[in-house]
């Protein structure tokens, strides 16, 4: 408290200035919003290759943000009805940043995520989204997947092996299939390694850990 209040006095609350520059950021966002609005499909899903080629280019991930998350809010509203609020925008900011962003029950966390996640997609080296069970791993990954789907992205999702057929213990996005059980709805049953091939990856923090311990275990001293 006594150091929160010393930062106050001596140049402000920080967490208010990130807000401030934060803000900034979201204008900008905004300002590309109606240019968005008035791209066809194909137009707002060919943006994905053009930001791949410009980060080739020599763009980093922070200079294509504004554009990205502003194609990812277009993309929520054509595909699944919902539209990323600033104050969303602000809570991806931060995930991007590789921060810790504390959101109240009902501001939309699982949306918040598809920002950051689409943005460092694009890069082509995988993303990795952490959920605290199975079942909130397929909720989320289905649920969300209509929009990555949409900006030409692919979408795994990783399971317990007692949740699963044949011990292949993981699915890949498919919101053409059908099935009556909510365990296999829009999932196709895939060999775990396949998985790991999408662009998206959702699973529990268990498994992504003894997968990495499985793919880095030893059997000798040598």
């Amino acid at each position: 408290m006594v150091l929160k209040k010393i930062a106050v006095v001596f140049g402000g609350d920080p967490h208010k200035r990130e807000i401030e520059k934060l803000s900034e950021i979201v204008d900008i966002i905004n300002s590309y919003e109606a240019a968005f609005e008035a791209l066809s499909d194909e137009q707002l899903k060919a943006k994905t290759d053009e930001f791949k080629a410009r980060l080739e280019d020599g763009e980093t991930l922070d200079d294509l943000l504004p554009e990205a998350f502003a194609v990812v809010r277009e993309a929520g509203k054509r595909t699944i009805g919902l539209r990323h609020y600033d104050i969303q925008m602000i809570g991806g900011m931060t995930l991007h940043k590789g921060r810790i962003a504390e959101m109240r029950t009902g501001e939309g966390k699982t949306l918040v995520g598809t920002l950051p996640v689409y943005l460092n997609a694009i890069t082509g080296r995988g993303v990795h989204v952490v959920t605290v069970n199975d079942y909130l791993s397929r909720r989320d990954a289905r649920w969300m997947a209509p929009i990555y789907q949409f900006l030409g992205l692919s979408v795994g999702v990783l399971q317990m092996a007692t949740r699963t057929e044949n011990g292949k213990k993981a699915f890949l996005i498919d919101l053409s299939k059908e099935n009556a059980r909510e365990d296999l709805h829009q999932l196709n049953l895939v060999d775990r390694a396949e998985a790991y091939k999408a662009d998206i990856v959702y699973g529990t923090n268990s498994e992504f850990g003894f997968d990495y311990l499985r793919d880095n275990l030893t059997m000798s001293l040598a």
